[in-house]
């Protein structure tokens, strides 16, 4: 084990903290407003669907006897496999089979498997535009595994505004392995263009290298996603999926689809660090798979859902922060709300150690920029806010943040 690693897994990281914080407010044991956590919501329709699923598992012995009596293959249960393989071919015309997809125990140890399967000892994995996923941070073996890249600011009316990539800043050369970007970008609710992803696609192929799309929120399962954006393969791309945020966090369903010859080696990982994934998921979610419902529910249900809250937190912020200097990033997709206070006087951890002392919980956006050390007064200006949860919280939670702002505006 690195002494990088090890220095790292022994300190406290933005993620543990954040699912530390996520997993007191979830059980109950701190009255908070959880205005900082990734957890979806619970969609009754969504949540009934999955109901039935698992009744209609139990009352069949046999289904049930080997979703939990029985270990999968390392690559994951064959037969949802087979389902997501033709889902993706013939809805879409993705030239995959089985063959290219491997299940894992959650994103997070998809993208472990990922990074330092690519990356190696000495090469890098480039994140094109920071702000950036809080999880990737800790997944490599040593600290030097991420170059970040600043995005192209562009403002907005409203007081909001929008990242873009900046083609002409980036810079690639032999000690890179990969591309990797999220899509809906967890913090900001940023979609890239269709246009921006067949940049960064011909960037990764001119130097030989894939590129990884975390599609954890994107079309088309869950598809939270506001704007234009079209489901996006390449036999150079590696795409990472999940059930998390259709509803099934707890359940660790993990989807890669990719070469070959690369899932074989995710694989071959999985297998000797866990034997083989969680069965659960793919039981509950065969059927959903097999006949399309998952992405019918989707696109009538899991998107009109948070859009219409997206739709009310922005009105919040539009009533609570009319005329200060504080912006949020265009809401084009996922379930955040990426505020920006460029005159905030303290940083924005010492935001978040003050607004728990109020009884609301965000999530520092310091620890979004992996990979990019640069002195950079944005990245301490920023937080993430969820608007998954009641919209009363949600409410009063960004009125709290809006006159708290008030005292610490230089």
């Amino acid at each position: 084990m690195s002494r990088d690693f090890q220095n790292r897994s022994r300190s406290r990281s933005g993620i543990s903290q954040l699912m530390d914080d996520l997993g007191k407010a979830m059980s109950g044991s701190t009255d908070m407003l959880m205005l900082g956590g990734g957890n979806p919501a619970h969609i009754p329709e969504v949540q009934n669907y999955i109901r039935e699923a698992l009744e209609r598992i139990l009352a069949t012995e046999e289904r049930f006897e080997q979703m939990i009596g029985n270990y999968d293959t390392p690559m994951g249960n064959t037969a949802f496999r087979v389902a997501i393989a033709e889902l993706f071919s013939n809805e879409y015309g993705w030239p995959i089979t089985e063959k290219n997809i491997v299940l894992t125990n959650g994103s997070q140890s998809a993208f472990f498997a990922l990074f330092n399967i690519l990356a190696g000892d000495d090469k890098h994995i480039l994140l094109p535009i920071t702000p950036e996923y809080i999880g990737y941070a800790d997944q490599g073996l040593r600290d030097d595994l991420f170059i970040g890249n600043k995005p192209e600011i562009e403002h907005l009316d409203n007081q909001q505004f929008k990242y873009h990539v900046d083609f002409e800043t980036l810079s690639l050369d032999d000690s890179f392995s990969a591309i990797c970007s999220s899509r809906p970008t967890n913090p900001t609710a940023n979609v890239l263009s269709n246009a921006e992803m067949t940049g960064l696609l011909d960037l990764a192929e001119k130097h030989d290298i894939p590129f990884i799309i975390d599609n954890a929120y994107g079309t088309p399962f869950p598809n939270i996603i506001y704007t234009e954006a079209d489901p996006f393969w390449h036999k150079n791309s590696i795409v990472c999926m999940s059930l998390s945020k259709f509803g099934l966090p707890s359940v660790r369903t993990g989807i890669v689809i990719a070469d070959e010859s690369l899932i074989e080696e995710i694989a071959e990982m999985i297998g000797g660090m866990g034997l083989a994934p969680c069965s659960i998921g793919p039981y509950l979610a065969y059927d959903m798979m097999k006949n399309a419902d998952i992405t019918k529910i989707s696109n009538t249900v899991i998107q009109p859902y948070y859009k219409a809250k997206m739709e009310l937190a922005v009105a919040a912020f539009d009533e609570f922060f009319a005329g200060s200097e504080a912006f949020i990033h265009k809401p084009e997709g996922a379930m955040f709300l990426w505020m920006w206070f460029p005159a905030l006087s303290i940083t924005n951890q010492e935001l978040y150690e003050y607004l728990k002392t109020e009884g609301v919980l965000i999530v520092s956006g310091h620890y979004f920029f992996p990979g990019l050390n640069d002195e950079w007064e944005h990245k301490n200006q920023c937080i993430r806010i969820s608007y998954s949860q009641d919209e009363a919280d949600v409410r009063k939670g960004l009125k709290i943040i809006a006159e708290t702002i008030k005292k610490f505006s230089a």
